[in-house]
């Protein structure tokens, strides 16, 4: 990157830091509900939960430490839930950026996100959550995040989960890191496969033990939330794809689990109907040093049995996929930091070398409020022509 462009990123960034903001990627309708700091379950500040949030999020965004003010009408029917208020929240993200896709330019990213979302119970076991994509990138992208939750089903301690998610929520979710970078490796699809660990529809399980460990089994479409075809029906084949994962605490600072997902999927081309059986695990592992210091790990190994390319490209065997990424979060003062460090990196590695990509990040945020962000990233791309890009900007919530 030479001269100019480095003087364009950082004039960028200085700019940018006039701007005020809030950020969000979970939902302050909670915080007003409950009448309570966003500190309560994030750390240093939204989106990344700590423990507590963690907890809120796996009883149905509800809290039994605190009695929330009385939210649903008292119709005198017992079986209706009708809120008072009803809980929404809004996300509004923007940044400048210098140089993204080695353009050599500065562009102004705002809105770069705008979210509607809303979320809460119904009754003591059910609840629900969504969120409506109003712009990304530009356009309007619709749902990603929007099912029910009950948890204890039959006193059982499994919790289900039914709609739309993304697959890779039980080991790191991506609408809750810092990084405008986000983790390769869950969107990596080789050649017409529709098969990622990004948003499906589909169906949870989940259970908890006293010993720290918790199990976790996801049914899944296997082809994304695109538009439904004949019939309204929204899997593209009979097949459905499944992931199980097993984790285990340990000494209270880490977390250590593993992965395995297995599924099949047709692929056309003009020689015909082809199946594709796609196998993917990997461990994951998370330490946490009292909300100061916090590593997390992931690697992927991913089989596809048979890709198709193009109508001008054979089809493609058993070709192979690896990667991960790295993340470190520091917050000097836990949860009660002003400001923060985010490192991320990137890897992947595939038989199919458009898929290629090494990226390393470094991020800062600091806090103007509780509720307030304002946040510069610098990337550079290690695969490809090689470039770096700088964004400086903010992200909201209200």
């Amino acid at each position: 990157m030479n001269r100019t462009i480095i003087l364009k990123g950082a004039i960028a960034a200085i700019l940018v830091m006039g701007l005020t903001a809030e950020n969000i990627n979970a939902i302050p309708a909670f915080a007003r509900k409950y009448q309570i700091s966003c500190q309560v379950c994030h750390s240093p500040v939204m989106p990344r939960l700590k423990a507590f949030g963690d907890d809120f999020a796996g009883d149905g965004f509800r809290m039994t430490e605190y009695e929330a003010p009385r939210h649903l009408i008292e119709t005198g029917d017992e079986r209706l839930s009708l809120f008072r208020e009803f809980p929404l929240a809004f996300r509004f993200d923007g940044y400048v950026a210098a140089n993204f896709n080695d353009a050599g330019s500065v562009d102004f990213v705002a809105p770069f996100v705008l979210k509607i979302l809303s979320g809460g119970e119904l009754s003591p076991r059910l609840s629900y959550y969504m969120y409506f994509l109003m712009s990304e990138y530009g356009e309007i992208a619709g749902l990603e995040d929007a099912f029910l939750f009950y948890r204890d089903l039959l006193g059982s301690g499994i919790n289900i989960t039914l709609g739309q998610f993304a697959v890779s929520d039980p080991l790191f979710k991506g609408e809750l890191r810092f990084t405008i970078e986000n983790y390769k490796i869950y969107s990596t699809k080789p050649g017409e496969s529709t098969i990622n660990l990004k948003y499906d529809r589909g169906l949870i399980l989940d259970r908890s033990f006293s010993t720290g460990t918790s199990l976790v089994l996801e049914v899944v479409n296997g082809n994304g939330i695109g538009e439904a075809g004949e019939g309204y029906v929204f899997d593209k084949d009979k097949y459905k794809n499944f992931m199980a994962r097993i984790a285990q605490d340990v000494g209270g600072i880490a977390s250590i689990g593993f992965f395995g997902y297995t599924g099949k999927e047709l692929l056309n081309d003009d020689m015909g109907t082809f199946t594709n059986s796609v196998r993917m695990f990997g461990p994951d592992l998370v330490i946490d040093f009292n909300e100061r210091l916090s590593i997390g790990l992931q690697y992927v190994w991913r089989t596809d049995s048979d890709v198709w390319i193009d109508a001008e490209e054979p089809m493609l065997e058993d070709v192979k996929t690896q990667g991960g990424f790295a993340e470190i979060i520091f917050s000097p003062k836990g949860d009660m930091s002003k400001w923060y460090l985010t490192g991320l990196v990137n890897y992947v590695d595939s038989d199919l070398e458009d898929l290629d990509y090494t990226s390393a990040t470094l991020h800062a945020g600091y806090l103007l409020r509780r509720n307030v962000r304002l946040v510069t990233e610098y990337t550079y791309l290690f695969t490809g022509s090689r470039y770096g890009k700088l964004s400086a900007g903010f992200s909201s919530a209200f």
